[in-house]
């Protein structure tokens, strides 16, 4: 019931659709009540003015409205450290489904004011914020299930500061999606054997001679790192290989054929995986897209699984 009641109060509240971004969050859409502690401290202020009106203590009345004074402050403090806040943007890098998200939240103000203990999350997942006019970028957990488009939830931003009496909150809903990679099979077959030769991967290493060996660039495998010549000439050092074109792959969909839909997709994943971590070069074609022509690195992995992860639904393909 409190859940549905939650819900109710949350369908009342702005915004109560998606927005772009950036958001600034204004006094309209900023809520205050008090906290549980607030609640307590006020029964005992009431408590205390009525036992001075009753007694006719001025110094206990005195003190009763001082203190409720500066409970009227402190809310006024909580709704403040909400105004003029700026949700600039929001990014995540792709992770294979079932893995937590990494949502990067950039924050900012239009004033010279610092902001301290705001919280941002989502349900139970929550992170601290501490920032300046300068802005600063917060990292919240999401919890993945599925691959695909991952359109993001509403944002609650809220604060407690400065005495803990009344709690500040805003939502915030941006107008975007993240992708989520298929989850890659763990007990999958080998890669597919390559066509010509039988299969066999024809890689011939060009030895360690100063003339077969090249500087050493990013994304090189450990591997192939010359370390002997590398400790001679104070640099390292990678051995060039030549790799036919009969070590090429072609992960096509076919290839799967016999497996449930989803499984398909999570053993293509497994092979992309796999053909990147061992350096070989490799095309995908899968059906309702263009063929990914042949490729390796890390963009070339990327067009690949997001191709997978954009396939549509079993049903709908059905």
């Amino acid at each position: 019931m409190i859940a549905a009641l939650r819900r109710r109060m949350q369908s009342w509240m702005r915004p109560r659709q998606a927005e772009q971004l950036p958001v600034r969050l204004q006094r309209n859409r900023i809520y205050v009540l008090p906290t549980m502690t607030g609640l307590f401290f006020g029964l005992l202020l009431g408590t205390m003015g009525l036992g001075a009106l009753n007694f006719n203590n001025n110094p206990a009345l005195l003190l009763a409205l001082l203190l409720a004074g500066a409970a009227q402050a402190s809310l006024i403090a909580a709704h403040m450290q909400l105004s003029g806040v700026v949700v600039d943007a929001v990014a995540a890098d792709p992770v294979p489904a079932g893995e937590p998200l990494r949502l990067r939240i950039a924050l900012g103000a239009l004033d010279q004011r610092l902001r301290r203990g705001l919280r941002i999350g989502h349900g139970e997942a929550h992170v601290h914020a501490a920032f300046d006019h300068n802005g600063g970028t917060v990292e919240l957990p999401l919890p993945t299930a599925r691959r695909g488009l991952l359109p993001l939830p509403r944002l609650v931003l809220s604060t407690v500061q400065p005495l803990g009496l009344a709690r500040a909150w805003a939502y915030v809903w941006p107008q975007q999606t993240v992708l989520v990679y298929p989850a890659a099979e763990s007990q999958a077959p080998p890669l597919p054997t390559p066509a010509g030769d039988a299969g066999r991967a024809q890689v011939t290493r060009a030895g360690d001679d100063v003339h077969h060996l090249r500087g050493y660039r990013a994304g090189d495998a450990p591997r192939t790192v010359a370390w002997k010549a590398s400790a001679r000439r104070d640099s390292l050092l990678v051995r060039e290989y030549e790799q036919h074109r009969s070590d090429q792959l072609l992960l096509d969909w076919q290839l799967t054929s016999g497996l449930p839909y989803e499984q398909r997709i999570r053993r293509l994943a497994r092979w992309v995986d796999d053909a990147e971590r061992e350096g070989r070069r490799y095309a995908l074609r899968i059906p309702g897209h263009a063929a990914i022509a042949m490729g390796l690195g890390a963009m070339h992995r990327h067009r690949c699984l997001r191709a997978l992860a954009l396939m549509p639904g079993e049903a709908v393909h059905d």
